[in-house]
């Protein structure tokens, strides 16, 4: 077989395995290998149009396929792997090196799946290696975050695999000779939006994407569990997973409206927090949410220009996220404190990282000559265009509009909070007496080199549209890119932005405040209500066990009772009230199957 034959993510896999027993410089030059021979042979594989096939159960399973966005998000992983491993050179942790090769080797998997199963199986793969990471942290609730995180994955993972199974057995009674494929779902994402028997699974497979997307009602695990992780590790939390979900709703639901509106929810959701917030990495993990709606805005438009604009999105808040997260990182390695109301001044002896940060803020805000300017303009030029498209048609657009409108203001929002906010606070404000030395060299390398390309991608975008999925779009935006109108409405939005918030400054003071979120509800609200509702509930239950055991012989003894009644007896109700649950939604499924579908069929 060619390499190529190969998915490029078992390269990083093997990582796993043989880091452990590697030492020293031996260690750290594998480690740099892996993700160079892993982009090289995803390269190769892009060029040649690889398709890998492998028998499965009578089906067959494709992991190695190149979809039109595969290019772009392929090497943008790539680049993440090498820029987070030069960041963590001088960390100690063993375990840390083969949990971020576990989590982008799935990542990667994803990338080049093409089929359902083999799709899922790295999806996992990759929750994995971002738990790890989590509890790797080793902060106050790191392992809890963890927990949580883990737990929150796997239900949307559960989602997931539901709807792959439903979609891979309607495809079956259909006739469909590949129904494992895993392309876009034309063919049943039409009619997808009434909630039918019939679209179940693409209902399923869309939430279960969305929950790892950071999707409403759940948006909130990105905050609570990416700012447990280390200073490191939370560099590559801050890639992977979203970024994997925007690429399979990409490939599987680009132009479905309601995409639109959990972007917009995001969007709005992020910056609303973000400003709320004081905490470095929870500022910038809502922010990270935020960017995620708008590429789940051009996701939802569906144009060519939308998707490349999603896409090439996705490519640059790779890149200026983990510059943002690296430069938190930083400040947490130096002063050991991420409260901002704790820091100031920080300029004075850390000038390479306020800089840095200081170009992250410019990119996520999308400033002119950077490269979050030339791939979110991308999605509200698509966006314009859409609404003037329908607009001839006669079709209503209010909805474009609104969301043009939301769009823009979650763009100032963004530049208020994780631009001017974060570094005013952290580096200006008042002095906080601290003065830590610059962080070490390998650190401020890699902020730099994400910073010279954020710059980079700003100035000269024509190596980043040419491996968008629709180049001929994006090459002939690029002509437009820097007109006088699109400069000027980004300078003059941004610097009005900047300027209310140095109006509002006494109201943006941070104090050692908490801001609650809906993840209150499984962090308080759920072991409360088990331990004050629940738990009580089952000792009644158990006590009417015992006495429906004193009409057996032998008084409710069960030494007494007969043999076969004595292994059938539940032993709890730890055990008895799950199965009664599985009993209950089977009848529920059952009332479903043979009740509305009769009904939906008439």
């Amino acid at each position: 077989m060619r390499m190529t034959d190969y998915p490029p993510a078992l390269i990083l896999l093997v990582g796993v395995i043989i880091l452990p027993m590697l030492k020293g410089r031996t260690r750290w030059a594998v480690a740099f290998a892996l993700p160079v021979l892993a982009l090289a042979d995803a390269w190769a594989a892009i060029e040649v149009g690889a398709n890998s096939f492998v028998p499965f159960m009578g089906m067959t399973l494709n992991p190695v396929h190149v979809h039109a966005a595969t290019p772009a998000f392929a090497t943008v992983f790539g680049i993440m792997v090498l820029g987070g491993l030069l960041y963590a050179l001088n960390q100690k942790r063993e375990s840390e090196l083969p949990a971020a090769c576990l989590y982008a080797g799935g990542a990667m998997g994803v990338l080049f799946s093409g089929d359902l199963i083999s799709m899922f199986i790295f999806w996992e793969v990759m929750t994995l290696g971002s738990t790890v990471l989590i509890w790797l942290g080793r902060r106050k609730d790191s392992y809890g975050a963890g927990m949580r995180y883990f737990g929150m994955h796997a239900a949307g993972g559960v989602l997931l695999l539901i709807g792959i199974i439903i979609v891979i057995a309607q495809r079956i009674q259909a006739g469909d000779p590949a129904p494992l494929e895993f392309r876009h779902f034309d063919s049943m994402v039409q009619g997808w939006s009434t909630l039918s028997w019939s679209s179940a699974g693409m209902w399923l497979i869309l939430l279960g994407m969305l929950v790892n997307a950071g999707a409403p009602p759940f948006s909130s695990w990105i905050p609570d569990s990416y700012p447990q992780g280390s200073s490191t590790g939370t560099v590559f939390l801050s890639a992977f997973t979203t970024k994997t979900a925007v690429f399979t709703l990409l490939t599987a639901f680009a132009g479905v409206e309601v995409v639109i509106y959990f972007g917009l929810y995001m969007a709005i959701y992020g910056v609303i927090y973000g400003i709320l917030e004081n905490d470095i990495r929870r500022l910038l993990s809502y922010s990270l949410v935020n960017q995620v709606g708008f590429m789940l805005v051009g996701i939802g438009i569906g144009t060519h220009l939308a998707i490349d604009g999603a896409t090439g999105h996705a490519f640059a808040h790779i890149i200026y996220k983990a510059l943002l997260f690296m430069g938190a990182g930083s400040v947490l390695f130096a002063t050991g404190r991420t409260k901002m109301n704790q820091l100031g001044g920080l300029y004075k002896s850390m000038p390479v990282t306020m800089w840095c940060m200081i170009i992250g803020g410019l990119a996520i805000s999308g400033f002119p000559l950077t490269s979050g300017f030339t791939s979110k303009s991308m999605v509200v030029q698509a966006i314009v265009d859409e609404s003037a498209r329908m607009a001839e048609l006669g079709q209503s657009h209010t909805y474009l509009i609104v969301t043009w409108f939301l769009f823009e203001a979650a763009t100032a929002g963004v530049f208020i909070d994780a631009c001017v906010k974060l570094t005013w606070f952290v580096f200006f404000q008042k002095d906080s007496g601290l003065r830590p030395p610059e962080v070490p060299w390998n650190m401020r390398a890699a902020m730099i080199g994400f910073a010279a390309i954020c710059i980079f991608l700003g100035i000269f975008p024509g190596p980043l549209y040419a491996i968008l999925p629709f180049k001929a779009e994006a090459a002939e935006y690029a002509k437009v890119i820097y007109s006088v109108d699109h400069v000027m409405i980004m300078v003059g939005m941004l610097f009005f932005a900047g300027l209310s918030f140095f109006v509002l400054l006494p109201l943006m003071k941070r104090t050692e405040t908490i801001t609650l979120d809906l993840d209150w509800i499984w962090r308080r609200f759920i072991p409360k209500f088990w331990r004050d509702v629940v738990t009580p509930v089952l000792d009644q239950l158990n006590a009417a066990q015992k006495a429906v055991l004193e009409w057996f012989p032998g008084n409710g003894n069960e030494s007494d009772l007969p043999t076969v009644v004595r292994r059938r007896l539940p032993g709890s109700w730890a055990v008895s009230v799950p199965v009664f649950m599985i009993t209950a939604m089977l009848l529920i499924y059952l009332v479903v199957y043979f009740w509305l579908l009769p009904t939906q069929a008439a």
